[in-house]
């Protein structure tokens, strides 16, 4: 079934009103989104905030339907439909699922990028990123109109480790994006690429021992159940774009199109807000609960020297140095 109706054009308008002349002129515009997650995670709660703004925006009569808790598939999923402008219309994607489309895409959200969370906001209140977004929807067809996230990423495992030297050969499932695997690899791990799905049975089974994530993605999958040790490497700080069809926005009237611009600024940063704001709580009540237990990682400094050749060669190969160097610049 077709995800939202458009106006038809003036010659078949016609024709139908002489046959039927109560059929409304334009019937009402309808988006759909696709969420991973249930409606506590952030998420959900930033495009449910999107849906909001755009409707108090555009002023007009507009519908949403949100598919929550994966009924659509996962992440990737929802981008390459959105490429292809059917059953998704917005969806937040981590970027590494945005690198089929543009080798760019990982940059965004790839491991030791930011320093902490006041470099991450200085990098994208200053619109560093932009490059990269217009390659995307360039390349993919999919606009990226905010940017939520800003959970810190730390690994979960089913044994401790505080040390690089502890960490040498540890099975860790990473993110798609190549970037991912060669930093993890730099650093010693042995990385391995599996569904976020299937993370949780991977570990159970000894076919992996650990994986990484923010604390929502931690709580939400109740990994702790089976990767109890949080070591605190604070590799990466999420920045997850929210994104929306380039095809559907071609087909949409000039204010609505004005009010998604509009609203998913906002509802990034709201998403943002929400996230950063949770992160060290979540932590705090599942330690609390006996879930899961927080390790002090000691060298995340020699972890970053031993990555940041990685990082440099990464750049230089998909055209990204500038961005980088202006992103290391800022103080």
């Amino acid at each position: 079934m077709r995800r939202r109706d458009v106006l038809k054009g003036s010659v078949a308008f016609g024709a139908a009103t002489v046959a039927a002349p109560f059929v409304k002129a334009q019937a009402q515009i309808h988006l759909q989104g696709a969420s991973q997650f249930n409606d506590d995670h952030a998420f959900t709660k930033a495009m449910v905030k999107f849906e909001e703004l755009v409707k108090q925006y555009y002023g007009k009569p507009i519908n949403f339907t949100l598919h929550k808790n994966s009924s659509l598939g996962l992440e990737k999923q929802y981008f390459e439909y959105m490429a292809q402008g059917r059953a998704v219309d917005y969806a937040i994607v981590s970027p590494a699922h945005m690198s089929t489309f543009s080798k760019a895409a990982p940059f965004i959200d790839a491991p030791f990028l930011f320093r902490d969370l006041s470099h991450w906001n200085k990098v994208l209140d200053q619109d560093l990123l932009k490059p990269v977004a217009d390659e995307i929807a360039q390349k993919a067809e999919v606009m990226l109109i905010g940017y939520a996230g800003g959970g810190v990423r730390n690994i979960f495992s089913n044994k401790p480790a505080s040390t690089i030297a502890e960490l040498k050969g540890l099975k860790i499932r990473v993110q798609g994006a190549p970037i991912w695997s060669r930093t993890f690899a730099a650093i010693g791990m042995s990385p391995t690429v599996i569904a976020y799905n299937e993370v949780y049975n991977a570990i159970q089974n000894g076919v992996i021992n650990a994986g990484e994530n923010e604390a929502a993605g931690v709580e939400q999958m109740k990994f702790y159940e089976v990767g109890p040790h949080l070591l605190m490497t604070q590799h990466a700080i999420t920045i997850r774009p929210l994104c929306f069809s380039s095809k559907t926005f071609k087909t949409l009237p000039p204010e609505l199109q004005a009010a998604i611009v509009k609203a998913g600024k906002e509802a990034g940063a709201h998403g943002r807000q929400i996230e950063s704001s949770e992160d060290s709580a979540k932590l705090d009540a599942l330690e609390k609960a006996g879930k899961l237990k927080r390790v002090e990682f000691k060298e995340r400094a020699e972890m970053k020297k031993l990555v940041d050749p990685v990082m440099a060669a990464y750049a230089k190969e998909i055209g990204a140095e500038d961005i980088l160097n202006k992103m290391n610049a800022i103080a």
